[in-house]
């Protein structure tokens, strides 16, 4: 079973995400912010990563960043999940390194979709 590590400080983002991706066979585990994220992949790097932008301690942006920069960073598939929806933010978040790009609120057709467009369901 794939694992998605679910980055994001609203508890109930993480439980609606939960839910739906445990649907789709994934094992979760879940981060409430950047730094907590950052820690878990390095005891243990996840297939996919289902990360909010604005989240206090370290944004999203910024852990996408470190991440990429870790042993084995690129491994997994990230895919942005937040209301930042602008060009520029969609722009910056693709160059620093994520693979596809969902804007909130979502449902579990717009994040099965999003998921089966990078391979992983």
């Amino acid at each position: 079973m794939k694992q998605c590590l679910v980055v994001d400080d609203s508890r109930v983002i993480r439980k609606v995400a939960r839910q739906i991706l445990e649907e789709l066979s994934f094992d979760i585990a879940e981060a409430g912010d950047g730094q907590e994220a950052l820690d878990q992949c390095r005891s243990r790097m996840p297939e996919a990563i289902l990360l909010d932008w604005n989240m206090p301690v370290m944004n999203g942006i910024d852990f996408l960043r470190a991440l990429r920069a870790e042993t084995n960073g690129s491994q997994p598939v990230v895919v942005f999940c937040t209301t930042e929806n602008d060009i520029t933010h969609i722009t910056e978040a693709m160059q620093a390194g994520a693979n596809e790009y969902i804007m909130k609120p979502f449902d579990r057709d717009i994040i099965e979709a999003k998921f089966s467009e990078v391979g992983l369901v």
